[in-house]
């Protein structure tokens, strides 16, 4: 895959999960349902903090460490990581009836496998 595409993939994936990690470890949960992200909604609040935390260190993950060739492994290793609870947030989405939110995590999730795929070959 190309190295251009690859970065393109890369930095639109994660503002999304920057976005939607930033939002979760700052807002309420009533605020995050009403922005759509219906998926925290019953969760405690440390959990919802959690998740957003992670996404963000997700999102690092996703640019740091091929960008400053420091440990480029890191980045499919994130990106797998990010793409594993995909299916989970659209199984979510899915029993709610939510199948705007469901594409969004169909098309994270490829995004992802995409991208450790192309970084593991571009790394070798």
């Amino acid at each position: 895959m190309n190295n251009i595409i690859l970065w393109v993939l890369q930095v639109v994936t994660a503002i999304v999960f920057l976005y939607s990690g930033i939002c979760k470890s700052l807002l309420p949960e009533r605020v995050l349902v009403a922005k759509g992200q219906t998926g925290v909604e019953g969760l405690p609040a440390l959990f919802i903090k959690f998740i957003g935390v992670s996404e963000i260190a997700g999102a690092a993950g996703l640019i740091a460490p091929v960008y400053f060739y420091i440990m480029p492994w890191l980045t499919p290793v994130a990106a797998f990581c990010l793409a594993f609870i995909m299916p989970f947030a659209a199984s979510i989405h899915y029993k709610r009836n939510e199948p705007k939110n469901v594409l969004t995590n169909i098309i994270l999730f490829l995004f992802c496998i995409l991208i450790a795929c192309g970084r593991l070959s571009f790394n070798s």
